[in-house]
Order: structure tokens, then sequence, then C-alpha cells
């Protein structure tokens, strides 16, 4: 059986940068932070006092009153990204479709908020204070399980986990299922809610957080002499993928065509980064995808800030790609978005999506001393309107996991 070809027919966004990805859009094309002071805890005792929050959600447009009580916010994210990548799509689900319309939606710490406080109300007041829903509120393949519920989805129902690589993985994932029959259509991405006391206190444990409190927004700056860790963010990225004559024959609007995905291991340590591995994903990307390097335009780089993985993966990317890396617009957005862990691959998959449709690479904002080990071009403070047919999108995670996904514009 041939593989079937997978396009992207929906977006829904929940970020740091804007509610919806046309507002997130332009705002990253703007340059826009969305880093700033936190608010949802007291973090005078850290050394890290700032995220990057979404800004002005309210669940209760996406959700009944009763299941937002239920749920983490990781799970409300999940929910309202869906509710707008369907939207997008100008998709109903309904007994006509609903057993071909699957779920791969992950997450890679789930529902931190949710356990901290019913950690923290046990010890106060004893186990009989634990919420009943703590255990399905909190666990990560309930983000899947619940989107699936309220949309009414009954094809594949999964949620991967690999760290930051994870909705990566799973928006290739959900695409394979598509190209070998499981689906006609697949919701995929991930969603992440980890600002909270015990998930910054642990990266700041980790010593992998900017303590750039005094100047938020320039506190994230891929690729910059002075980038001192990362900033964490928050939020969901959702991707409608289906199958091409099944989009076609609806009549549906095609952003592109999610042509391949590659995955490998460094199997080398916990948190270090190591070259070989992201080279690895990246040519098993592209030659999944049917891609030469030098067919590629944009890269949307893992990129988060910190003083190892930047070196390490501009080295992989100029290991895989050759000469051709310095042709290159490598854009990182955790510039302005943050690091969003698990969520951050379907979020940097959304604006790698519109790249292509927009035939623009965002900036990659605070780049103002280059590194002298960073040196391709990282499309630096400015905004960039160029040709865009092939567009890579990498992630990589904590135990050597990486991911690289290839979008290209529908031939």
């Amino acid at each position: 059986m041939s593989k079937r070809r997978v396009v992207v027919t929906g977006l829904g966004l929940v970020s740091p940068v804007g509610i919806g990805h046309a507002v997130a859009w332009g705002n990253l094309v703007k340059g826009q932070s969305g880093i700033g002071p936190i608010t949802r805890f007291d973090p005078a005792a850290l050394p890290t006092r700032i995220a990057a929050e979404v800004k002005g959600f309210d669940p209760a447009q996406w959700m009944p009153p009763k299941e937002i009580r239920r749920a983490d916010t990781f799970i409300h994210y999940g929910i309202a990204a869906t509710r707008m990548a369907l939207e997008d799509a100008g998709l109903a689900i309904d007994h006509t479709n609903a057993e071909r319309v699957g779920v791969n939606v992950g997450s890679g710490i789930g529902g931190l908020p949710m356990i901290e406080d019913n950690i923290l109300e046990m010890g106060a007041k004893g186990p009989r204070r634990i919420s009943p829903f703590f255990v399905p509120g909190s666990i990560i393949n309930m983000v899947a399980g619940l989107i699936s519920i309220q949309v009414g989805a009954k094809g594949p129902n999964v949620s991967m986990v690999s760290a930051c690589t994870t909705s990566s993985h799973c928006v290739g994932e959900a695409g394979r299922f598509i190209e070998y029959g499981d689906a006609d259509v697949m919701i995929a991405g991930g969603s992440e809610s980890t600002i909270c006391q015990s998930g910054i206190g642990g990266f700041c444990s980790l010593k992998a957080l900017s303590e750039r409190n005094d100047d938020p927004t320039a506190a994230s700056r891929p690729f910059d002499k002075d980038r001192d860790g990362f900033v964490l963010g928050e939020g969901a990225g959702i991707l409608i993928l289906e199958e091409l004559e099944h989009a076609k024959r609806r009549g549906a609007r095609i952003y592109c065509e999610l042509s391949g995905m590659g995955m490998s291991a460094d199997a080398n340590h916990i948190t270090a980064p190591d070259l070989d591995g992201p080279r690895r994903a990246m040519l098993s990307a592209l030659r999944n995808a049917g891609v030469n390097p030098g067919d590629v335009q944009y890269l949307n780089a893992h990129g988060t800030s910190t003083p190892l993985g930047d070196a390490n993966e501009t080295e992989a990317i100029k290991a895989a790609f050759g000469d051709h890396a310095r042709r290159l617009a490598v854009n990182s957005t955790k510039s302005m978005t943050g690091h969003l862990l698990g969520a951050a691959g379907a979020v940097e998959a959304i604006v790698s999506v519109l790249a292509i449709h927009h035939q623009v690479s965002p900036p990659t904002i605070n780049l103002v001393t280059p590194d002298p080990a960073c040196d391709l071009d990282y499309v630096p403070n400015a905004a960039r309107s160029m040709a865009i047919d092939v567009a890579l999108s990498n992630s990589f995670g904590f135990g050597g996991t990486n991911g690289t996904l290839v979008f290209r514009r529908l031939r």
C-alpha cells in the first residue's frame, strides 16, 4: 500500500503572544515578546521571576464550567486550541465521519499545577482532601481523552510524551496514522502549563532558566552571546491534518503539506545536547519527505536560548546541510514565546506552516551580540519576506530525544 498524502487544513493556537493563530502570527512578525513578570504565584524566593504566560484566556469560552473545575489548565488550553483549529478547518465531526477522526495530543509534564495544589492540600489537611478529579484532571493522556469526548472524535486516541519533542512527535505520528489509513483526519499537537512554584523551582534547580528578571522581554535571546538560559512558556498548538483527497472532496482550504518526519536518539546524556542525534533527525526527515537539503529555505530552530543548546544545534544544522546551511533562514520564535516544553513543537510547527502560507520568516529577536559559535542566518530582529517552499521545524528533548518535521507548499 502506498502512503497517502497528508495536508494541514486547520490551526489552533493559545500562546504567550496571542490567542488564535492570526493574532499570534501578527505579533510574531512584529517581533513582540510575550515574556514578563510571573503573576501566577509569588516568585520572590526564586532566582527566576519571569515567564511567558498566556494572557487574557477564559476557559469558559471553550468548555462547560463543570469541566473547567475538573481539569488542569493544560487541558483547558488543549481543548480551546482544538476548537479553534476545527473552526479554522471548517470541519464538523458527526456520525458520518467520527470514526475516521483521531486525536494525538500530548504534553511534556501534564497537570503540574493541579498536582502541586493537591499535594499542598493533602499536606495541610490530610489525604481525604485530595480531589476525586486529581488523577483524571492531571494525567497527560486526558488532554487527548477530553478532546475526543468533547468533539466526538472516535478514531485513534493517543498522547505521546517525549519531553520537549512531545508535540513534534505527536504531529508526525498523527500524519503517519493518515498515511497508512488508520484515519482520514487527525487532531494533532500538544499543550503545556507548568508556570507554578514547583515548575519554575525545578528548572531553577537545573540552572536552566534565564535570570534576566530586570529585563524580561530581552531574557530569551537565542544565539546571542549573552544568553543565560531559557524562559518557561505555556500554551497549546493544534493542527488539523487531513488526507489530501479527503480535504479536496470537502473543498477545504489547504495551508501546506506535511511531507516528512525524522526521529532519533542521542543515547548520550539525560540533559546535555549532542550533535549527532539532531543531525540524524534532520536527515531522516528530509529522506522521509523526499526532499534534498538544498530544497529547504526556512528552518524553525529548537533555539531555546541556552548556552550549550544553541551552539550545538548550529553545528548540527551545518553537519546536516553542509554549505547550504548558510543559505537557510534559521529562526527561533522562542525569543518571543519562551519555551513551551511539550507544546513547543506544535506551536513552532504552526509557525512553520504560516511561514510557508505567508512567505515570511518571523525574526529572532534580542540577537544583539552574535555568538561566534552561532554563525548562521538567524533572521535577526526583523521579519523577512522571502520565498519558502520547504520548511523544517526542530524539537529536541531531555533524554536525548529528537524530532524534525518537514512542511512544503502543495504541489
